[in-house]
């Protein structure tokens, strides 16, 4: 089987070299695996390093995962590859067939349209040591998505012509979520339909961010990301469904339709430009799992976790207010 792996790098001199070999070192099964790291944007020693260390590079001089994703899908890919695997270069991969257990569950699967690998965050995976603070960001992991229906960005794997039926927007803060909600409705052409994600055994670990501030940062990107998404799928759905396809295409290939789409749907009244649904999610999530509620360290949770995202929010509405947001538009 031909599998492509993409490894999405933007200055990671730092970490590009530990992670080719990572991979190199996988459990290749039979596998016909072509490592390709795309060097994206880059103004560091990216592409040297990984073609140091043994990949094939991509060096692109312009930067965005969403951008890059279709370049990828589309462009680099390999025509004949029957398994295209993304992931980002700062990742750990802690089991020898991380690789080929994604595969397989595609194999197996055929209705299956993503597989995710579990993202783990290194504080939990190597938890000796943790002061208070770790451990409760360590205790929050999973409090805001089931990793088996939410796409991961940092590792999944698609079928080729699945994932060469998709188009992103060029400039998505968040184009994990934006994917998520093509693959479930056909485009916003259909009903979500959950089983075309899950995950099995695969794993990876990540770094955690260790302060509240730094934290507090990647969830205000997480959120204004979120928002984009919605304000796209609004302008889409309102498209004839005929038309849609034909719209996001054309999304992939001009800078400035994300830039024009957003200055005419936000801010909305009365929500603003971030829905309140995303200073919820946490708490209504941990109001319907009663037994993790009731544990010991669930009402703290609960009552940290809400204050932590009313934070979130509030920051994400007044960086968008102010135009500053979460980055490419």
């Amino acid at each position: 089987m031909r599998v492509d792996l993409g490894i999405f790098a933007h200055d990671e001199g730092a970490t590009i070299g530990r992670m080719v070999a990572g991979v190199l070192a996988q459990d290749r099964g039979g596998l016909d695996l072509r490592v390709l790291v795309l060097a994206n944007g880059c103004t560091d020693d990216t592409a040297a390093r990984a073609r140091a260390a043994g990949a094939e590079v991509a060096d692109l001089p312009e930067g965005g995962k969403s951008r890059t994703w279709n370049r990828f899908v589309h462009d680099l890919s390999r025509s004949d590859a029957e398994v295209l695997i993304f992931a980002d270069a700062d990742i750990e991969l802690p089991t020898p067939d991380t690789l080929l257990q994604l595969v397989a569950l595609l194999q197996a699967r055929p209705g299956l349209h993503v597989a995710n690998s579990r993202p783990v965050k290194d504080i939990v995976a190597r938890p000796e040591g943790l002061g208070l603070q770790d451990r409760l960001i360590a205790m929050a992991g999973g409090t805001l998505d089931d990793w088996r229906t939410a796409i991961c960005g940092q590792l999944y794997a698609m079928p080729a012509a699945r994932a060469r039926a998709h188009h992103l927007p060029i400039g998505l803060p968040v184009e994990d979520g934006f994917l998520r909600a093509m693959v479930l409705t056909d485009g916003l052409t259909a009903p979500e339909d959950l089983s075309r994600l899950d995950g099995a055994g695969a794993w990876h670990v990540y770094a955690s961010e260790r302060s509240i501030g730094a934290l507090i940062r990647h969830q205000v990107r997480i959120v204004i990301g979120s928002a984009i998404n919605s304000a796209i799928f609004e302008t889409i759905v309102a498209l004839p469904p005929d038309q849609r396809v034909g719209v996001l295409r054309s999304a992939a290939e001009q800078e400035g339709w994300l830039p024009h789409l957003l200055h005419r749907r936000l801010p909305r009244w009365p929500q603003g430009w971030v829905p309140v649904h995303f200073l919820l999610k946490r708490s209504q999530n941990l109001l319907r799992d009663r037994r993790r509620l009731w544990a010991p360290k669930g009402l703290i949770l609960l009552v940290a976790g809400f204050g932590f995202d009313l934070i979130v929010y509030l920051r994400a509405q007044i960086q968008m207010a102010r135009g500053t947001g979460a980055g490419y538009w």
